[in-house]
């Protein structure tokens, strides 16, 4: 196991240019690995041992990608900001590719607590958002725009040309609008407002500043949108907006664990036909609830044709996130997303890709080992088993019987971004950083 990363991202250099799609920008030389990560990687790898830490040590050359996730990222000289990020990038002889997540709206992560943002459509006294505070989001959407958007836009085009540059924009935005209308949180008509102009402000200036850089918006995963009707809705959500010809495609399974799967041939139906091909492998159960996205191939094919019809002449590609999903059936539950036990880092980034023409890559989108939110009771800075005070982003999905921090000896988890010593090693331990099964790669 542990030889298989650089043979891995070896496999991935040799594989440049066979059977990938036209315009497909993982298609360089080099990726940019964060010096940042690797300093918080080498935190780990200095109080772990025997194949975990062999493994930690293996991925410390590993490419994911960087979250912009508030406002101080955007500027600055080193490399936790985008300009620092771009400026080391820049500095290299061969540039590499620079993947970020642009993650900042108002009202952001409206289902969810563990991920509120620092950009609101109304605040509380305590400067916390406000959910239930109706409006048009005026303010909050001017902040985003002035505040982020567009020194992010103004950092982005002195690079435009020089660095190789992806962007992930909004994850769990356009689908939190597309199927959680019923949650007061998200419903409302200011996060209404905020996601509705606010992706399209973000899609629209960030490429204009930036022609040469290539957009993905993000677009969930099976276990979310792989439901008929939850699908139309994000495809007429998204038709509406009218960026389609500012994008490339969309971003599947961010900061999730969904399997990446193997693609069924044209003729197989895993819920209505048979069911024993591998395309059909279903570890969390979603057939049996009439949801063909049992995997992020599947799913990825499920939305090319719902946006194609959505959209006449719109053919997207697709980026799935493999940063945790090495491991496909440990949850109990799938609806459960947050520090999961017993999950593993995924397939390295790769451009072999089950399908060439519909995948462009699979990524490691989420950071491994940045924690997804926070138990009730927060770590102390230098001991993840010891208590200190409650947390206030605390999701009751960090609770979850599948999540880290629910059983006894496996102490707190930090905040969402924080690293979180505990999982990384977790997820070394389990690593399959080659790919649980090989799909076949099917070009068309």
């Amino acid at each position: 196991m542990l030889s298989l990363v650089p043979v891995a991202l070896a496999a991935f250099q040799m594989e440049r240019g066979a059977h990938v799609s036209e315009g497909n920008p993982f298609n360089v030389s080099s990726f940019y690995v964060n010096p940042s990560y690797q300093e918080e990687l080498q935190s780990s790898i200095d109080t772990a041992t025997g194949t975990v830490k062999s493994t930690l040590e293996s991925m410390l050359e590993v490419p994911s990608a960087y979250w912009i996730d508030v406002k101080s990222k955007v500027t600055g000289s080193d490399t936790s900001s985008v300009e620092g990020i771009l400026t080391d990038a820049a500095s290299q002889s061969d540039p590499p590719l620079v993947t970020l997540i642009v993650y900042d709206l108002p009202n952001r992560d409206c289902h969810a607590k563990a991920s509120n943002g620092e950009i609101c459509c109304t605040y509380n006294d305590d400067g916390t958002c406000d959910y239930d505070a109706s409006g048009d989001c005026e303010d909050g959407i001017e902040e985003y725009k002035t505040d982020y958007i567009d020194p992010f836009a103004a950092v982005l085009a002195k690079f435009n040309g020089t660095v190789p540059i992806v962007l992930i924009i909004e994850p769990d935005s356009l689908p939190n609008l597309a199927t959680n209308l019923d949650d007061s949180h998200c419903g409302n008509t200011a996060t209404e407002a905020s996601y509705t102009t606010g992706i399209p402000y973000a899609v629209t200036t960030l490429k204009d500043s930036c022609p040469e850089c290539s957009l993905y918006v993000d677009a969930a995963h099976g276990g979310w949108l792989g439901w008929e009707d939850n699908l139309a809705s994000f495809a007429e959500l998204f038709a509406d907006m009218g960026i389609e010809d500012d994008i490339r495609g969309f971003s599947l399974n961010v900061a999730n664990y969904q399997p990446i799967g193997v693609q069924n041939d044209a003729d197989t139906d895993c819920i209505q036909g048979d069911s024993s091909p591998e395309s059909c492998d279903d570890p969390c159960d979603l057939l049996s609830q009439w949801n063909r996205g049992n995997n992020e191939m599947n799913y990825a094919a499920m939305l090319y044709d719902a946006m194609s019809e959505a959209i006449e002449g719109f053919e997207p590609k697709m980026v799935i996130d493999s940063g945790r999903n090495g491991v496909d059936d440990m949850r109990s539950d799938c609806a459960n997303w947050c520090n999961i036990r017993g999950a593993g880092v995924g397939q390295v980034p790769t451009m072999v890709t089950g399908n060439t023409s519909l995948v462009d890559a699979y990524y490691w989108l989420k950071t491994p080992g940045e924690s997804d939110g926070c138990t009730e009771t927060l770590p102390s800075d230098d001991d993840w088993t010891v208590a200190n005070g409650t947390c206030a982003r605390y999701d009751s999905m960090c609770g979850s019987s599948d999540s880290l921090g629910s059983e006894s000896g496996e102490g707190y988890a930090p905040e969402a971004g924080s690293w979180f010593d505990y999982q990384i090693k977790q997820l070394a331990e389990n690593a399959n950083l080659d790919g649980k099964a090989k799909p076949k790669v099917v070009v068309s």
